[in-house]
């Protein structure tokens, strides 16, 4: 199928954009686009639908109940009923449990820096099966153990409110929330241990994931999502960032990068894409009052979260956090020093602030699993040539595809058109972009399901399916 300027012009990331030539479509035109309306319409009704169950009062308390295990650190008690990194595990499985989804232990005894003598580190995992795709994947992870100011301490109470039982607790309400809905994919709800000993939930669940087979589409990990406000009385109670890598890590050898070096690709990473397309939800329904802002590196400077073991594997993945860090409240023994008070408790957390990302995550994780998965084999061609041809795979589950393109300096999508998924054949799709020139863009894909629920787009560039590298036959 073949695109003009003006077709790509028609449509944007942003929504309900006015188009001057809209008084001169015909009849059918229009009542296609009204259709396509109503849709989108429909579509966000029910994301914020259920965005809204989230309940402050339910985080609220659920802080308080992890905050009562005394600590959670990730060498404290296995087995103790009431104290300890057990215990929290227990009753997070049992929350879980409750809403009628499949839980299990995922466990593996390791040893490191932190963690100096062999023992066993288990995570909560929840999964609700999609009901036409169970083996595409979208998880949501915050990580259950916590510490203070000494890692290996794990006698001392480290209540861990914000780091990171803000995390925790939305994993536990977006579970309570969505497993009263059905998905074509597969949501998995995960509050992870041995984060603060060196990310070993993330690798123990990347290594789980992995092993069961699991199309990975996005990982939404939170940690520290519960304040408003930095140690240097600094307030954004309206924004949360969203860190994601630009060249991907997994599948990065010479050969990526040259050909990264030479077509680009060190900006559309699978994760980043996954940040453009939450960035984009944010925008599209700002009932829900957050702003995300993209930070394009892994995580904050010199510090790390569970994410980063899963795109170690190959998996999309990003990391939500706070906009602005209190370090008086984190990773601190319980004290007071000159009129200061230490300590990572739930009366330093803003917990409207809490409620507003837990929201953000329910509609994110919502709208993912309603969504085809992203295509594989996206391809861009048109050297010494007035036109672009873009090629991928046919997604079965697809309605029909965008085809979207912005500026090599642009920091989103810009401009799309529409591909009907009657048009490939044989299992094989293709657009070509009249009057485009390759060069001065980046081209990319997104499949779409009949309600009007995309996936995260593909870009055409080396080092861009959202599948590991050594599954996705890329090439030149």
């Amino acid at each position: 199928m073949r695109l003009t300027v003006l077709a790509l012009a028609l449509a944007t990331s942003t929504a309900a954009i006015a188009h001057p030539q809209e008084a001169h479509q015909h009849a059918p035109a229009k009542a296609q686009e009204a259709g396509h309306q109503m849709m989108h319409e429909a579509r966000d009704k029910a994301l914020l639908e259920a965005a809204f169950e989230v309940d402050e009062a339910r985080l609220r308390a659920d802080i308080d109940r992890l905050v009562a295990f005394g600590t959670r650190h990730t060498l404290s008690s296995q087995d103790d009923p009431e104290r300890g990194i057990g215990a929290a595990v227990s009753w997070a499985m049992d929350e879980m449990r409750h809403d009628g989804l499949t839980v299990e232990r995922v466990c593996d005894t390791v040893t490191g820096d932190r963690i100096p003598t062999p023992t066993r580190v288990c995570n909560a995992v929840a999964i609700q099966r999609g009901t036409e795709r169970p083996d595409d994947v979208v998880i949501i992870t915050g990580h259950i153990d916590s510490r203070v100011t000494d890692p290996l301490d794990f006698t001392s109470d480290a209540p861990g409110a914000n780091d990171d039982g803000s995390g925790t607790v939305a994993v536990i309400e977006a579970a309570r929330i969505l497993s009263k809905r059905q998905f074509p994919a597969t949501i998995v709800y995960a509050a992870l241990s041995g984060e603060e000993q060196g990310l070993f939930g993330g690798r123990i669940l990347a290594d789980h994931a992995a092993a069961e087979g699991w199309n990975v589409i996005a990982n939404l990990n939170n940690d520290i999502i519960g304040n408003s406000c930095g140690s240097d009385g600094h307030c954004e109670p309206d924004v949360v960032r969203l860190f994601s890598e630009g060249p991907r890590r997994q599948g990065y050898d010479e050969r990526l990068g040259a050909m990264q070096h030479r077509l680009g690709g060190e900006n559309d990473a699978p994760s980043r894409n996954l940040s453009r397309y939450l960035d984009a939800l944010a925008e599209r329904l700002p009932q829900l009052g957050l702003d995300v802002r993209q930070i394009w590196r892994t995580d904050r400077w010199g510090r790390g979260g569970d994410h980063i073991r899963m795109l170690e594997k190959g998996f999309p993945a990003v990391r939500f956090t706070v906009a602005v860090e209190d370090y008086d409240h984190q990773h601190q023994d319980l004290r007071t020093e000159d009129g200061t008070f230490y300590g990572d408790v739930a009366a330093e957390m803003d917990f409207p602030y809490l409620a507003k990302v837990t929201r953000l995550n329910v509609a994110a994780l919502a709208a993912l699993a309603s969504a085809p998965p992203p295509p594989s084999g996206v391809k861009a061609s048109g050297a010494v040539s007035t036109d672009t041809e873009v090629k991928w795979n046919a997604v079965p589950s697809a309605d029909h595809y965008q085809v979207w393109m912005r500026r090599t300096d642009a920091a989103n999508w810009e401009k799309h058109g529409h591909i009907a998924a009657t048009a490939c054949t044989d299992g094989q799709c293709s657009a070509t972009l009249d009057g485009i020139r390759v060069d001065d863009w980046i081209f990319g894909v997104a499949a779409v399901s009949k309600g009007h629920h995309a996936s995260p787009v593909v870009a055409a560039v080396p080092g861009g399916d959202f599948r590991p590298i050594e599954e996705s036959g890329e090439d030149d």
